[in-house]
């Protein structure tokens, strides 16, 4: 669950689902001469827009924050249980395409190993986790381009960090060590929703996800809401 303030108080849940979605929109709209193509395509675009898909269960009845009294954020969740819904996720995939299930195996062991826990009984199941996954990409990856598979991977990682930075109201933000066609880059996006340098074919790029605007802690009563997006090229 992503929860975003709003300026007059409010506050705007947004299922990691939908969050992926709009990951997803991301990844569909990319690519030109300097960033390169993404391949293979569907694969790749199914595991953007699903790389969340071990939060749907959680998300549909989020447990509550006793901090804030609103749903717990994807930060928040207590991380015995934020390590079992990841563990289940690319299992999820599987039925779909062991490409796409790969990708998100690797996005959830990629957010460990980028910022490893500090506390030693943290660290541990961390490691567990790490371990249970990585024998696990090491048999869907039999027989793909090892060196494909990381970059999409990296390129995942930055398409969720776009996608959260537009949801949560980020900007100014940048992203670190996107692929491109030739050296990885940093993409930066301002508050006008301008992205320099510019990674995808087309000159505007809409983008949408869908959210409830929180009226006490429960998420399926509140009203729905559509969240619009338009990424430009830098002037």
């Amino acid at each position: 669950m992503l929860i975003r303030p709003e300026p007059d108080g409010s506050f705007i849940a947004i299922g990691q689902a939908s969050h992926a979605w709009l990951s997803g929109q991301v990844a569909r709209a990319w690519g030109n001469d300097r960033f390169g193509a993404v391949e293979p395509w569907e694969e790749v675009c199914l595991g953007a827009e699903q790389h969340d898909v071990g939060w749907i269960e959680w998300d549909l009845d989020p447990r509550i924050d006793p901090d804030t009294g609103r749903p717990h954020t994807f930060m928040s969740v207590p991380l015995p249980e934020k390590l079992a819904l990841w563990s289940g996720a690319a299992r999820k995939m599987l039925s779909q395409s062991r490409y796409a299930a790969l990708l998100v195996s690797m996005h959830g062991t990629a957010l460990y190993e980028r910022w490893p826990p500090e506390d030693p009984d943290d660290k541990r199941l961390v490691q567990a986790f790490l371990d249970e996954q990585h024998a696990l990409q090491s048999k869907l990856a039999e027989g793909l381009d090892t060196d494909q598979v990381r970059r999409n991977q990296r390129l995942i990682f930055a398409w969720d960090y776009i996608s959260l930075a537009l949801c949560l109201d980020w900007a100014p933000a940048e992203v670190k060590d996107v692929p491109t066609a030739r050296e990885p880059v940093t993409l930066a996006l301002t508050e006008q929703g301008e992205l320099d340098p510019w990674p995808f074919r087309d000159e505007r790029v809409e983008l949408r996800a869908e959210g409830r605007r929180l009226e006490g802690s429960r998420f399926e009563d509140s009203p729905p809401i559509t969240l619009d997006f338009v990424l430009r090229p830098r002037r």
